[in-house]
C-alpha cells in the first residue's frame, strides 16, 4: 500500500505554549485511523497542520512522498484531495444547501450550476444517510443541529473537481443520534475499497472501535502510543490516554454498583416527591413531569422536538403548557451560536449567570470572579494556561466544560441540558456524571437531551420523542437500546 501521509517529530509552539511535542505519524491509502485522546492532547493543532491552517514550528510533513513546504496551506491542501469536517459548523446559515456547495466548490459556475450541485449533494447524502428528509433549496437555518451536521459531513464528501483522497473527521457523530451515526459508520467502512483514507477523531471510543483499522492515542501534545483496533479495548485506550475512570459516588440511585460501572436506569419513584415541572392542563397529548431531585432523559432520534422543549422550558414564565418552578439554567447544544461569549474570557464565561454574587460595594469584583473561576477550572480540568485568555483559545471540549461549570454554579434548581458532553472526552465526562449525581443529592432536577444511549442510564425515566411529540415513558429495565429504537420509528 501506499504511504499518503507523513508526520516526522512535528512540534507546533504558540508563544510559549507546546501544543505538539515530536509527534510521529503516518497513514496508508486506504486506512480508517482513529485518533483519540483528552480535551487539550493536541489532535486539533495536528488536524489544522495536516489540513494548512497553519505550519509547524519545526518537522517535517510529507504527502505521497514529497516534503511540504511553507506555501502548504489550505488552497493546497483542497486540490491535493485532503477535506476536514470539524465538530464546530462551517456552513454558511442564510444559505441554501446547494448555495453552501457553490460556496465550498468554487469551480461549480457557470450555466446550470444549480443543477450540478444538486445532483452532486443529493447523491451523496442519499449514500451515507438514506432517509435524510435534506431538501436542497431549504436554508440550512431552519435545520436543526443534526440535520445540520449531515449536510457537513456529505458535503465533505463530495467530489466536483479534484478527487478526494482523505478525509478527517473531528467528533463528526457530536450532534447525531443512534441512527444516523450507524448509517455514517456503514459508509466508512466502504472507503478502503475507493481508495480513500479516513482519520476518525472521536471521544466516543465504541464508534473509533467500530470503523477504523489502528488507533493512535495522544496526551499532552504526545503520540503516546499506537496499537491496531483489534487488540483494543475501551479500558486499554482510556488507560493509554491516561484518563483513568473515577470512581462514582456509592449510592443505589447514581445509576452504578458502587465501583463506578454504570448499572442502568433505577426506576426510583418519586410519587411523594414536589414536582418542579407539571402538566398545567392534562390531556391526552403526553407531556413530561420533573420532580425535585430527578434526572429526566429525552431521547429519541435527533430533531425531532427534544431541544424545542428545553428552549420552551427555559422560557419557564411564558410557558403555556407547564408550571415551572424556576428559575432554570440552559446548557445549550450549540455552543457558538448559543453559548459562548466569544468576545469574553473564560472567567467572565463561567461567572456570567452569578454577576450579583461577584459585585464588591458598587462594582463587579475580579477577585471573586477568579476565585469561582479557578475552582471550576480544577474541579473539571479545563485546560488552559490563563483564564484570562478568550474563551474561543480553548478547545471545543473545553469550551464545552465553562458552559458547564457556569450553569451549575449559579443557583437555579432546574438545569435543562442540550447534549452537555458533546465533544468532551472520556475521563471528563464522568468527572460530569458525577457532578450530576451530587447535584440531584441535593435536590437539583435535570431535564437531560442526549444523542449518547450510554448516559440515559444515569436518568430516572427518559420520554421517547417523535415527530414532534412524546411517544413513550421508559424506565427501569424498560430502558433499552431496543426498546428506545422501538419506539423511535
Amino acid at each position: 500500500m501506499n504511504t499518503i501521509l507523513e508526520l516526522k517529530n512535528i512540534n507546533k509552539f504558540f508563544l510559549h505554549s507546546q501544543a505538539l511535542n515530536n509527534v510521529n505519524l503516518s497513514m496508508e491509502e486506504g486506512e480508517c485511523l482513529g485518533i483519540v485522546g483528552h480535551n487539550g492532547a493536541g489532535k486539533s493543532t495536528l488536524v489544522n497542520i495536516v489540513t494548512g491552517t497553519f505550519g509547524q514550528t519545526s518537522g517535517d510533513f510529507y504527502l505521497d512522498g514529497v516534503a511540504q513546504d511553507a506555501s502548504y496551506d489550505v488552497l493546497a491542501a483542497n486540490r491535493k484531495g485532503i477535506r476536514v469536517v470539524f465538530q464546530e459548523l462551517s456552513l454558511c446559515p442564510n444559505l441554501t444547501v446547494i448555495e453552501n456547495m457553490r460556496i465550498f466548490h468554487p469551480s461549480l459556475k457557470g450555466w446550470g450550476w444549480r443543477q450540478r450541485a444538486e445532483k452532486t449533494i443529493m447523491e451523496t447524502l442519499d449514500e451515507i444517510f438514506p432517509d435524510h428528509g435534506i431538501k436542497p433549496n431549504a436554508v440550512v437555518e431552519d435545520y436543526s443541529l443534526g440535520d445540520k451536521q449531515i449536510v457537513e459531513i456529505a458535503k465533505a464528501f463530495t467530489v466536483v473537481d479534484n478527487p478526494l483522497r482523505l478525509i478527517i473527521l473531528d467528533e463528526p457523530t457530536s450532534a447525531l443520534d443512534h441512527h444516523r451515526s450507524e448509517q455514517l459508520t456503514r459508509f466508512l467502512k466502504t472507503l478502503p475499497a475507493k481508495k480513500i483514507s479516513c482519520i476518525y477523531i472521536s471521544h466516543l471510543l465504541d464508534e473509533v472501535v467500530a470503523c477504523t483499522s489502528r488507533i493512535a492515542v495522544m496526551k499532552d501534545g504526545v503520540h503516546v502510543a499506537g496499537l491496531a483496533t483489534v487488540d483494543a479495548t475501551r479500558q486499554k485506550i482510556i488507560e493509554l490516554m491516561g484518563e483513568a475512570r473515577p470512581k462514582m459516588v456509592k449510592d443505589g440511585s447514581n445509576g452504578s454498583d458502587g465501583e463506578g460501572h454504570a448499572t442502568g436506569v433505577t426506576g426510583a419513584s418519586f410519587e411523594k416527591v414536589p414536582l418542579v415541572i407539571e402538566v398545567k392542563n392534562p390531556s391526552e397529548e403526553k407531556r413530561i413531569s420533573v420532580h425535585e431531585g430527578e434526572v429526566i432523559g429525552l431521547t429519541g432520534l435527533a430533531g425531532h422536538g427534544q431541544t424545542k422543549l428545553l428552549i420552551e422550558l427555559f422560557d419557564y414564565k411564558k410557558n403555556k403548557d407547564y408550571k415551572i418552578r424556576g428559575p432554570v439554567t440552559f446548557i445549550p447544544g450549540d455552543r457558538q451560536n448559543d453559548g459562548v461569549f466569544s468576545q469574553w474570557s473564560i472567567t467572565k464565561n463561567t461567572t456570567l449567570q452569578v454577576y450579583k454574587e461577584m459585585k464588591g460595594a458598587f462594582l463587579i469584583n475580579p477577585k471573586k470572579e477568579d476565585i469561582v473561576a479557578d475552582n471550576w477550572r480544577k474541579t473539571i480540568d479545563i485546560k488552559t494556561d490563563s483564564l484570562k485568555t478568550n474563551i474561543l483559545s480553548l478547545s471545543g471540549g473545553n469550551q464545552q466544560k465553562v458552559l458547564f461549570a457556569r450553569c451549575l454554579e449559579s443557583a437555579s434548581p432546574i438545569v435543562l441540558m442540550d447534549d452537555p458532553t458533546r465533544g468532551v472526552d472520556v475521563g471528563t465526562k464522568e468527572e460530569i456524571y458525577k457532578l450530576i449525581i451530587e447535584e440531584k443529592r441535593k435536590g437539583r432536577s435535570f431535564v437531560w437531551y442526549t444523542t449518547e444511549m450510554e448516559e440515559l442510564r444515569y436518568c430516572d425515566s427518559i420520554y421517547v420523542f417523535k415527530a414532534g411529540k412524546i411517544l413513550a415513558k421508559l424506565a427501569g429495565d424498560k430502558v433499552t437500546e431496543q426498546e428506545i429504537l422501538k419506539a423511535s420509528f
